[in-house]
Order: C-alpha cells, then sequence, then structure tokens
C-alpha cells in the first residue's frame, strides 16, 4: 500500500483545526448507551470468543506491557481497572497531573476505551456472595441467641439454663480485584497510561486539541508506552505540519500506534487524521455477524484490520457501565492484541508486530486488501500463536518516508545527494500541463518609430557599402587595362582643359 496515498498534502494549521474538534465530536459519539450490571457485562463481551482472544490469553495477558491511551481521561478508581492505570499526564491543561480525571466533552470516552483494551473485571460478585453469606449466618446466629436468651428469662428456677449460641465464624470478605464479574479487555495484565486531552469547544485553558495531540504522543513515547492507542479523529485526511514530529518520534522509538477510522453516523465519509498518517494501524469497525458496519465505519485506503464496533460494552465512571458503538471501541480490541504480542515478543519490533496483526487477519470483503476491511478482521489467537515470517519494514508505510516526500520543500538539507540516475519509482501524481498564455497583442507608441528607424539605418549602411565596392572594383578594372595595352592602341581624344587619359590611373601607376 503506496505511503503517497495514505494522506495528502497537510491543510493550513488554521482550517484543520476546526475540522479537527467537529471530528473528535462525532467520533467519540455513543451511538448506544444504556445502563447496564456488572453481572450481565462479562457474557456481552462475544468478540472475546469470536476473535480468539480467550484462546490467546491462555499464553499472555499483556503482562510487562504499557500502553497508552490518548483520550479524556481514565477514571482509575473504576472496579475493573484496579492497579492497571500505572501513570498519566494532562496535555489539556485542565484536567489533574495524572490524566486520571475524566475532562472535556464526552468525558466517560476514556474509560470506555480503557475498559475493552485492559479491563480486569472485578470480583463484586463473590464479595457480595461472601457478605451475604456472614450476614444470613449472623441474622440466625443473633435470632437463636435473642431466643435462647428469652426462654432463659422465662425459665422456672429449677430448670437448667438454654445455651447460648456462640457467634460463627465468618468467611473473610475478599479485596477487590480482577474477577469473573464485569469487562474484561484484550490485555487485562497490561498497564495503563491516562494521557488525558480536552475534546470539544470550551477548555478553560484554551489549549487547541491539536497542539495537545502531538505533546501526549511524545510523552507516552517518553513514558515508556510501547502501544498507543488513539480512538479520536478528524474530518480531513491531513494533519497539522507540527504532528510530524511527534508521530515520527513515536516511529524511531519502535511504538505501535493504533487509530479509529471514525464513524459515519458521526458524520464522516472518509478516514480522517490521525487514521492517515503512515504506518499508523488504523482499524475498521464490523457488526456482530463481521460484515462492515454502516454507523460506525468510515472506509479508505489507509485501514488496516476491522474489529467489533457494535454492540460493545464498557466501564463508565462512578462505577457504572453502558453498551455502546463506535470505531472508538474498535481500536482498543487491535491495541490489545498488539499489547498481547508485545509481551509474548517483547524482541519483536513494530513492523512485525503490525505484520503479524495484518497477515492473521480473516480475509473478507472483496478478496485481498480492500477499503472496508483493510486486511480483514483480526484473529487474536492467529496473531498472537502463529508462525509470521519477519519483515523489515513496516506495511504500512512510514511517516519518515512521507516527509521526505511531501514535506521536502519545507524542509532543509545539509547533504548534497550523490550525483547519478535515481532507481526509485516516483509516486506522485501526474499533473495537467498549464494552459498556454496568450502574447499581449497592445504595441507601444514607440515601438514603430524604433522599427522604422532601424529598417531605415540598415538601408543606408548597405548603400553605401555597395556605392563603395563598385567604385573600388571600376579603379581596378582601369588600372588593369591601362597595364596591359600598348599606347597606340588607345585612343587619345581631347579632353575639357587639361584632362587625358592619366589622369584616370592610380598614382602608382603614372
Amino acid at each position: 500500500m503506496s505511503t503517497a496515498l495514505r494522506a495528502k498534502k497537510a491543510m493550513g494549521l488554521k482550517r484543520y483545526g476546526s475540522l479537527f474538534v467537529v471530528a473528535i465530536l462525532a467520533l467519540a459519539m455513543l451511538n448506544v448507551v444504556t445502563p447496564a450490571h456488572a453481572d450481565t457485562m462479562r457474557e456481552s463481551e462475544y468478540w472475546l470468543d469470536s476473535l480468539g482472544v480467550t484462546q490467546a490469553q491462555q499464553s499472555t495477558k499483556g503482562e510487562g506491557v504499557k500502553v497508552a491511551i490518548i483520550d479524556t481521561g481514565i477514571d482509575t478508581s473504576h472496579p475493573d481497572l484496579k492497579g492497571a492505570v500505572v501513570g498519566g499526564a494532562d496535555m489539556s491543561g485542565a484536567g489533574e497531573s495524572g490524566g486520571n480525571k475524566p475532562i472535556g466533552v464526552m468525558s466517560e470516552h476514556g474509560t470506555l476505551v480503557a475498559t475493552l483494551l485492559a479491563g480486569r473485571g472485578n470480583n463484586k460478585g463473590e464479595i457480595n456472595r461472601v457478605k451475604s453469606e456472614n450476614e444470613r449466618l449472623k441474622a440466625a446466629w443473633e435470632k437463636a441467641k435473642a431466643e435462647a436468651e428469652k426462654k432463659n428469662e422465662e425459665k422456672k428456677d429449677d430448670e437448667e439454663d438454654v445455651e447460648i449460641p456462640k457467634e460463627p465464624e465468618y468467611e473473610d470478605v475478599p479485596k477487590l480485584t480482577g474477577g469473573s464479574d464485569g469487562v474484561l479487555g484484550v490485555a487485562p495484565a497490561a498497564q495503563l497510561l491516562s494521557v488525558s486531552l480536552w475534546m470539544g469547544e470550551g477548555n478553560p485553558a484554551n489549549i487547541p486539541v491539536e497542539d495537545q495531540i502531538p505533546r501526549a504522543v511524545k510523552w507516552a513515547v517518553d513514558s515508556g508506552a510501547k502501544v498507543i492507542n488513539m480512538s479520536l479523529g478528524s474530518t480531513s485526511p491531513a494533519w497539522p505540519e507540527s504532528w510530524d514530529e511527534a508521530f515520527k518520534y513515536a516511529e524511531d522509538h519502535d511504538v505501535v500506534i493504533v487509530a479509529a477510522a471514525g464513524n459515519r453516523s458521526g458524520g464522516m465519509s472518509q478516514v480522517g487524521a490521525p487514521a492517515t498518517i503512515p504506518g499508523v494501524l488504523t482499524v475498521a469497525g464490523v457488526d456482530e455477524s463481521g460484515k462492515a458496519s454502516q454507523d460506525s465505519s468510515t472506509e479508505g485506503i489507509s485501514i488496516g484490520v476491522a474489529a467489533p464496533a457494535e454492540q460493545l460494552v464498557g466501564g463508565l465512571p462512578d462505577d457504572g457501565y453502558a453498551r455502546w458503538s463506535g470505531t472508538s471501541g474498535a481500536a482498543p480490541l487491535v491495541a490489545g492484541v498488539a499489547a498481547l504480542i508485545r509481551s509474548k515478543y517483547p524482541d519483536l519490533k513494530a513492523p512485525d508486530v503490525i505484520n503479524r496483526i495484518l497477515k492473521t487477519a480473516r480475509d473478507t470483503g472483496a478478496t485481498g486488501v480492500d477499503n472496508l476491511y483493510g486486511y480483514g478482521i483480526i484473529n487474536a489467537e492467529a496473531a498472537v500463536n502463529n508462525d509470521v515470517p519477519s519483515v523489515s519494514e513496516n506495511p504500512l508505510g512510514t511517516i519518515e518516508e512521507w516527509i521526505r516526500v511531501h514535506r521536502r520543500n519545507t524542509t532543509k538539507s545539509t547533504e548534497a545527494p550523490a550525483p547519478g540516475v535515481s532507481m526509485e519509482k516516483s509516486d506522485l501524481k501526474q499533473v495537467t500541463a498549464p494552459e498556454p498564455i496568450a502574447p499581449d497583442q497592445s504595441t507601444p507608441a514607440l515601438q514603430p518609430l524604433l522599427i522604422i528607424g532601424s529598417g531605415v539605418l540598415l538601408v543606408l549602411v548597405i548603400v553605401l557599402g555597395s556605392t563603395q565596392t563598385l567604385l573600388r572594383r571600376r579603379r581596378e578594372r582601369l588600372a588593369a587595362s591601362a597595364a596591359s595595352a600598348s599606347l597606340s592602341s588607345l585612343k587619345v581624344g581631347k579632353s575639357a582643359g587639361d584632362h587625358d587619359l592619366f589622369d584616370d590611373i592610380p598614382e602608382e601607376e603614372q
């Protein structure tokens, strides 16, 4: 897939900013949000089996891998994320320093994404069972004790006391931890970094989101993230030039970036940045049957793979849950698989991680790579366990090469290229030749005078030159005749005055 086809030349930053804000609202919009209970969440996660996640988790759960979630901030107090978030930062100027305060429009978005990627579930069901059993035992003991005490009060003096039952030993209530309830993420043992952005209008700090994003990417890389999830995007395939350095920084540091393709229902008709940046693994959405989602996915040539984007579940801030849809949820499913791969193969480079995901995807739709599914629907088990040949470069291209081609007019180079014929194939589109420009038909007033004057002068030069030449040749002929003829053969006549033949002979011949 050509890197030049993955992105158009960057637009002006001012124009891009307005497009970007609109797209974030569209992408973050939850198509269906309904309150749900923790005990119904696990059975709703159909993708755990359909994508082979359950089988993949038998060999790895993402241990030792840091994944940065660049989003609206994560509620770290959610029971399904206990111990999952190990660090964070705020790039908006309006959130908590640790990135753990949901902020901006659709503030719950980051928590929903985080639970799908690395939710650990919870053991609240077990906790409630133990508490309930202990309460039952205590109630039964208190009742038996009260009855025994009453009988003792009513007994006669010669009657023996009724034995007061001892308080039973209660089962220890387990501490909150991961368990069979709540949302289980694709990589439940991965470590999360929460990088909060203010998406949408009204940022109290007045920092544009297009300025927050490159800072977020660099911070994530410097903080040890090996995978970055970006469930956000714009309505434009172009991105500000200021992003180039940040995404190249991630590429240079061997980081896998996963981005959502965008949602049709939010008004996005094409994949937008950052999902169009070369090297980024872009995720489209499918429904439960594996068909391209009509509402929850755009299409485009930059799409790498597809994942479920409908009837998803996730955690909400303040211990809540929701059912929702969108490629915002499809992206963390794929980012989770990337974390599983990086955990099982810690020495594997980012291009090979991406290649594993692409080459093991289940082809669907048109044969081969297409604009709806990319390489196909992700297969977690195959991506983690199959033997996949290594690659020397990212199959999705590189931002470094894109910068070389598309920013070359703005990049100063200190190295002179070696002379020779380039053997590279150009990926630049041909352009139409410009229309010819008609010459100016107007004539300056001085121009005719100059032309006429030049012509007259040329004629005079020619006439004078010809006259001189004829006279010189005539003298030469006469001199030759006189030198060869005898005086007796010459007709000498009387001339006017003293003039005679010798007057016409050159002096040297007289």
